[in-house]
């Protein structure tokens, strides 16, 4: 590519085009784009309550010197807006219980909602602004997936990590209408600021919980470099040294796919919700589980199970194979299909209390996924489509086997709006906020895309 601007078929840049493209879309238009927010600022609220007393969102409470006049979900402290944009983003993340797009795999929630509430509140916005920097956040995070599928997780590095400080930015950007060169600009920052490697699939340490809320904070501060002036590189996306080259090893990116009816075809409609609290592609073979559960099959009586899966999630929900079987702690579990499988058929269910680490431990649960193995399928739809199969030998012969082609919870069966308050509630219960209180806030939430200022501080705590 001897130009930078070749794949765009135009004079300028795809940042600059996106710039355009954000400044004069109306999501407030398209009803499906409230919709979704709507369930977003739910699901990503019960999901900070329910993280709020684990130790990883302490930590990250701790770290914050500095106090200000922005909401932390779920505590009586107050941050200033890259504080509250942090701690909030990591909360709603951590139990990996949070919205997905199955074109990606990205989880737009977790970085859009926390860096748009603080945005909000530091900066007096309405509810109209909030909602049209969700609706533009989350469609730039949806979009950059079509720009080289499956690149960025090949790499090394976590896409939400990646493209949350892009989105991010033009959320922020959008909600505040910065002119196209601040617009431009903050993107060129942001591709400084962007990070975050999948190295936690190791050991489950914590960093992945980490990436939003770094995502979060990172394009407020691109956006407040650039209303300040400071400037950025405008080949940012597609240079030779740019977002994609760096983080996907490629020049070759698809930008009009990205670009193509931005503003007209909202794609963070088709936004995700899980019903399962672990990695969303594991969600399927979880089902196809519970489906072997309610056949009424001994476990003890299955000699092995074996499941056909893509070749682009092997490695990071099945290898290496010794570890997926018997996960090191809850977080890692989490990132097991083999436990995800064992969890369906043994518990009816993957929870928050199924990655519980005395459940992890169980001895039951350890020997049911260590009969688990996986053979690639080279036809299997991932990205495009989350599948789930298992195929059951018993001890005496017999083979049952399942298969299910879609994802519960995604576009195409979607979690009820009852099935969404319901999770909601649970979150709270689990973090510990009384059922009075849970609703109290929920009926907050449903109207906050309608006031005239966004002011959280009379959620409860």
């Amino acid at each position: 590519m001897s130009d930078s601007n070749q794949s765009t078929g135009s004079s300028l840049s795809v940042s600059e085009r996106l710039a355009r493209g954000i400044m004069s879309c109306t999501p407030e238009k398209d009803a499906g784009t409230r919709e979704v927010a709507d369930r977003l600022l739910l699901d990503i609220s019960g999901l900070c309550i329910a993280a709020r007393n684990q130790s990883y969102v302490k930590a990250a409470l701790a770290s914050i010197d500095g106090d200000g006049a922005c909401t932390v979900i779920g505590f009586s402290r107050k941050l200033d807006a890259e504080g509250a944009a942090f701690v909030n983003g990591i909360a709603s993340h951590g139990e990996d219980f949070d919205d997905t797009y199955e074109g990606g795999p990205v989880h737009a929630g977790v970085v859009i909602i926390p860096a748009l509430l603080a945005t909000a509140e530091r900066h007096a916005l309405s509810g109209a602004d909030l909602l049209r920097g969700v609706a533009v956040g989350t469609e730039v995070m949806c979009r950059l997936c079509k720009v080289a599928p499956m690149r960025v997780h090949k790499a090394g590095f976590h896409p939400t990590a990646i493209f949350g400080v892009m989105g991010a930015v033009a959320g922020i950007g959008a909600a505040l209408r910065l002119s196209e060169k601040e617009l431009v600009n903050a993107f060129g920052i942001a591709g400084s600021m962007a990070g975050g490697i999948i190295e936690y699939l190791a050991d489950g340490s914590w960093t992945k919980r980490m990436h939003p809320g770094w995502a979060a904070q990172s394009g407020y501060r691109a956006v407040r470099l650039a209303i300040g002036g400071f400037e950025g590189p405008r080949t940012v996306f597609e240079g030779r040294h740019g977002l994609f080259h760096g983080f996907a090893n490629t020049l070759e990116g698809d930008f009009e796919a990205m670009l193509a009816g931005f503003g007209e075809q909202w794609l963070g409609k088709t936004i995700a919700f899980k019903p399962y609290a672990c990695g969303t592609m594991s969600h399927p073979y979880i089902d196809c589980g519970r489906e072997f559960r309610s056949r009424g099959i001994d476990p003890e009586s299955i000699e092995k199970i074996e499941a056909e899966t893509a070749e682009g999630i092997v490695h990071r929900l099945w290898e290496p194979l010794a570890m997926k079987r018997s996960p090191p702690n809850g977080y890692a579990a989490k990132f097991s299909t083999p436990y995800a499988i064992a969890a369906g058929i043994l518990k009816g269910d993957a929870g928050l209390g199924e990655y519980d680490e005395k459940v992890v431990k169980d001895p039951a649960m350890t020997r049911l996924a260590s009969k688990v193995s996986y053979i690639i399928d080279p036809a299997n739809p991932y990205p495009n489509q989350f599948t789930g199969h298992i195929r059951v030998t018993l001890k005496n012969g017999q083979v049952y086997e399942h298969r299910q082609g879609f994802f519960q919870g995604g576009a195409e069966h979607p979690l009820s709006a009852v099935d969404l308050k319901r999770k909601f509630l649970a979150n709270c219960e689990y973090g510990g906020l009384p059922l009075a209180s849970a609703q109290q806030m929920a009926g907050t939430l449903a109207g906050l895309f309608d006031v005239q200022q966004v002011d959280l501080s009379k959620l409860p705590v």
